[in-house]
């Protein structure tokens, strides 16, 4: 047998034949490296800062007015003319304006009871109320349930009017143009609108219409959302720190300044007439409520954000809901920018400075440049340069300028300070899919107009306080749940955990800059998102 052995000449020929293969490779990288490899990267490098300084500039200025703001700005009340509508005692209700109250639906089984609910519990004159339940729901059941909802509140002598229609053509857009078309809105001056998992306080209407009543220039009066499933998991609380910027900074900002910015296609008043004057609801992208409010602002209506006027709603809390809204939320306006740009630059209503403010600031910046240098440059261009020590990134690029940014973006959500280097690695985990949206809108793709409805689960915050006790430790833990596996790994994080996980291999041992440990954290967290478990993890306090 040992002389069987010694025979055996397989083993040492492939290792010949790998030799001289790996020989072969590496002769063709460094016969490519210099003339080709190190010019591009080099050039990725400074697209990528030039990307990093254009969202810096933004987030500063951002910072910097919503101090001036806060400090020396007066209160919306003061800003415009408001008081309070009252009842009077010989014309009765009658001053006050007929407001239609719009919920779109599909299929929501969980949170269908608690929307129409919460509409119909607003302290607004019922006379001067109508409620409108537009059904989009293809499952027969659930069509029931809603009807009867409607009819148990119309018994109530609640003007609720439950709507079909046939098909669900236009989406959210259809629903919502098909309900301004019925006879009975005509004598509705303003219309309000809600999503099924929204339920607005009772006094919404009576801090809302009035800045629409004595200010006729004002098209849009936008509330804030307050999260009633935050604390549900990791995954819900990350969603709030970014969403809570938005709220706190770029809707703020750009209502103190009368700069734009956008409806959130829900807990919004708008006047009908200026819905109207702007052509409509249309659906040719996946935002309709920005497609609305771009038209609106361009033909010189002003829109009004109140921060303090909040809205209850509910997060995504299930990984694979999360990707399709985020998906639609970045697909859809690019697909916009690239249908509005020269309507907005053609435009003779507005002045030079709104039209560089929404073109630039508000579409270019925000929703196109933001999710791209965050994808692009830490988690492509900087760990390449691990593997091309010849290409230099600085690191006033590499850490002083994401680190500002990063720091501007916590403003919103102090309470959650402690989780930001968590938020940091699961939003460059999320650029990925934003990025890949935002070129399918740009080029108009074949998901370009994909809409998939956000799965709701209810009001999850009372259901953990009841079982807290019983599914929750202390620190970090995992919701109860089988789940087939097969249906929640994701290919394309798995594949860039592999990517960085090379790249940080290599840093490791060939690397001078100890870029190692974040592409470790990073590939750990695409890992994470990979096998769908982001969800489930439930953040310390």
């Amino acid at each position: 047998m040992a002389e069987i052995s010694q025979k055996i000449l397989l083993p040492e020929t492939f290792q010949g034949v790998r030799d001289e293969i790996s020989g072969q490779i590496g002769m063709m990288w460094e016969l490519i490296k210099a003339p080709l490899i190190v010019p591009l990267l080099t050039l990725g490098v400074y697209i990528c800062l030039a990307m990093s300084l254009m969202l810096f500039m933004e987030r500063l200025y951002m910072g910097v007015v919503i101090i001036l703001v806060k400090l020396f700005w007066k209160k919306p009340e003061k800003r415009y003319k408001y008081e309070l509508l009252q009842e009077d005692l010989e014309m009765g209700s009658s001053n006050f304006p007929v407001v239609l109250i719009q919920i779109p639906m599909y299929n929501e089984k969980e949170v269908y009871k608690i929307s129409i609910g919460a509409a119909c519990g607003l302290s607004w004159p019922s006379d001067r109320l109508v409620i409108q339940v537009l059904d989009d729901s293809t499952d027969p059941a659930v069509k029931q349930m809603v009807e009867v909802e409607c009819q148990r509140w119309a018994s109530k002598g609640i003007n609720i009017t439950y709507q079909i229609r046939e098909n669900r053509v236009g989406y959210k857009a259809g629903a919502l143009k098909e309900g301004l078309k019925r006879s009975y809105v005509k004598h509705c001056e303003y219309v309000a609108i809600f999503d099924a998992d929204f339920r607005p306080e009772p006094d919404y209407l009576r801090r809302a219409i009035p800045f629409l009543v004595h200010n006729p220039q004002i098209a849009l009066v936008q509330g804030r959302w307050r999260f009633v499933n935050a604390d549900e998991c990791l995954l819900t609380r990350m969603q709030e720190m970014s969403l809570d910027y938005h709220f706190t900074v770029e809707q703020e900002v750009g209502s103190a300044t009368h700069a734009f910015f956008g409806f959130n296609g829900t807990a919004g008043v708008w006047r009908i007439a200026a819905i109207n004057e702007a052509g409509g609801w249309k659906d040719r992208t996946t935002v309709e409520d920005m497609d609305l409010a771009v038209r609106s602002s361009l033909r010189g209506w002003k829109f009004l954000y109140l921060g303090d006027l909040q809205v209850k709603s509910e997060l995504p809390s299930t990984f694979n809901a999360f990707r399709f809204q985020q998906h639609r939320w970045s697909c859809g306006p690019a697909n916009l920018f690239r249908k509005m740009v020269m309507e907005i630059i053609r435009n003779k209503n507005v002045t030079v400075w709104k039209k560089v403010y929404v073109i630039y600031s508000f579409f270019f910046v925000r929703k196109i440049i933001a999710h791209m240098v965050t994808f692009s440059f830490y988690c492509v261009v900087l760990p390449l340069t691990i593997l091309v020590p010849e290409v230099h990134v600085p690191i006033w690029g590499a850490v002083y300028i994401p680190s500002i940014i990063t720091i501007l973006n916590s403003v919103g959500t102090p309470r959650s300070i402690h989780l930001l280097f968590y938020w940091i690695l699961f939003e460059n985990v999320m650029s990925l899919h934003r990025t890949k949206a935002t070129l399918i809108g740009l080029l108009e793709a074949g998901r370009a107009n994909e809409w998939v409805v956000t799965e709701k689960l209810g009001d999850s915050a009372s259901k953990k306080d009841a079982n807290k006790n019983k599914t929750h430790t202390k620190g970090p833990a995992k919701r109860l749940g089988f789940f087939k596996l097969g249906n929640r790994m994701h290919t394309l994080e798995l594949g860039f955990g592999v990517f960085l996980f090379f790249c940080g291999c290599y840093d490791f041992v060939h690397g001078k800059n100890n870029y190692f440990v974040y592409l470790f954290l990073q590939t750990f967290t695409f890992l994470i998102t990979g096998f769908g478990y982001i969800g489930t993890i439930i953040p310390s306090s």
